[in-house]
């Protein structure tokens, strides 16, 4: 139901290629069973696309997550999608965002809103019917643009016009923007980074510059989802460029040591950057010959997993980088150890940096991605049987020697090697 309040805010029709961009999120994905569920609830309950799927979509962009509108409350959103069979949980009932899953994809479902209160991180909020008051509340313009499944906007603020213009402006006073929520210093840079094809104004640096203590209220997790979301080719290599730019993004993140590798990359680096995930990327930017990378596992909440991976890279390049470090005996023994996904580390960070790319690093990754880890030949049950040896600390000794002569043999062992070490 377009209401006469939209016709008499904005709403635009938009050129062919935004309606075919909201046809495919339509056809490639369950998008259509939200909508049709939400506009079936009542004769007034309304749905809408909004935020990055609409900026993306505008900018032809690849669009990598839906965010979702809606003029029902958290619990009538629940009821909806209990009714139709959608599975969903919780994930910000507070903030009214409900997350439907469908199939493989995730819709965060966010129910209008005002803000009541805000101390520069948490937000009290209202639940609301009013689309322009639930824009009013956004960060920028070109985050507060909505639209229906035909491409059809509602764009109060003009953001469609800011984005073709190259302009990053806040909704209102910029400093209430920011004391609202203090994540919004960072996110002014990186839509900057990414869309605008202007000068940085004095008058928002000034006030940015004026509110940085505020990044100090913010949680870790907030910062470091933040911080992944800069790690796209475009922003790292406009941020290595950008002087006013990185100088406050340093005074956020001081760990970010190696942003200038971004500055011009070679064409190994061009496509790797695009496809690599984020611990990759930051090993390339924190990693630099010091204890650079523990300060940053110290302060930022990363799983054990990805702190052993980027501890890994680190160590392999504090040792000294000689002609057989990337030797294939050298690299199937840290295969061995470390594991595939460690060994094509290692190769693409050194091959990230060469002026020249040495095409037979770039053979051993298409190697090292379908080998198979080696098993021992021998265990200890053998060692056991066949050589009479008890359990205990002595047929743990042995196993450790057979499989050290077995790895720097290149994976090869005989009978007389076996027998020599157990002999010993």
């Amino acid at each position: 139901m377009i209401k006469l309040l939209d016709k008499f805010l904005k709403r635009t029709h938009n050129l062919d290629f935004t309606a075919k961009g909201f046809k495919d999120l339509l056809k490639y994905t369950p998008t259509k069973k939200i909508f049709d569920s939400i506009n079936k609830f009542s004769s007034n309950s309304e749905i809408r696309f909004v935020g990055g799927c609409v900026r993306k979509i505008l900018n032809k962009e690849n669009v990598d997550d839906i965010d979702l509108a809606t003029n029902l409350s958290p619990p009538q959103v629940c009821e909806v999608l209990k009714k139709n069979n959608i599975n969903f949980y919780e994930s910000g009932m507070e903030h009214g965002t409900i997350t439907a899953v469908i199939e493989n994809y995730r819709f965060e479902i966010t129910s209008l809103r005002e803000d009541v209160k805000t101390d520069g991180r948490h937000a009290e909020v209202k639940f609301s019917t009013d689309w322009k008051k639930d824009a009013s509340r956004r960060d920028f313009t070109i985050n507060s643009i909505y639209s229906d499944v035909k491409g059809n906007l509602f764009d109060p603020f003009d953001g469609k016009e800011d984005l073709e213009n190259g302009l990053i402006k806040f909704i209102g006073d910029p400093e209430q923007r920011i004391k609202e929520d203090y994540l919004r210093i960072l996110r002014y840079l990186r839509f900057f980074l990414k869309y605008s094809n202007q000068k940085h104004n004095p008058r928002i640096l000034k006030i940015i510059k004026k509110n940085l203590d505020g990044i100090l209220n913010l949680s870790k997790e907030r910062l470091l989802d933040e911080l992944k979301k800069y790690t796209k080719y475009k922003v790292l290599t406009k941020l290595s460029k950008d002087k006013l730019s990185l100088e406050l993004f340093n005074i956020i993140f001081p760990e970010i040591k190696m942003i200038k590798h971004f500055t011009k990359l070679n064409t190994f680096a061009e496509k790797r950057v695009e496809e690599a995930d984020f611990i990759f990327l930051l090993s390339l930017l924190i990693i630099d010959g010091t204890d650079n990378i523990d300060y940053f596992i110290y302060k930022f909440n990363i799983s054990k997993k990805d702190q052993r991976r980027l501890k890994i890279i680190d160590q392999f390049y504090k040792k000294k980088i000689t002609a057989t470090s990337f030797s294939e005996k050298n690299l199937n023994k840290f295969f061995y150890f470390y594991g595939k996904e460690a060994v094509i580390d290692v190769l693409s960070y050194r091959l990230f940096f060469q002026k020249k790319i040495d095409k037979k690093l770039l053979n051993f990754i298409n190697l090292f991605q379908s080998k198979i880890l080696p098993t021992m030949p021998i265990g200890a049950k053998v060692l056991m049987e066949k050589y009479d040896i008890p359990e205990g600390k002595n047929l743990g000794n042995k196993l450790k020697l057979i499989e050290e002569e077995w790895v720097n043999n290149n994976f090869q062992l005989s009978s007389k090697q076996i027998e020599r070490i157990i002999n010993r």
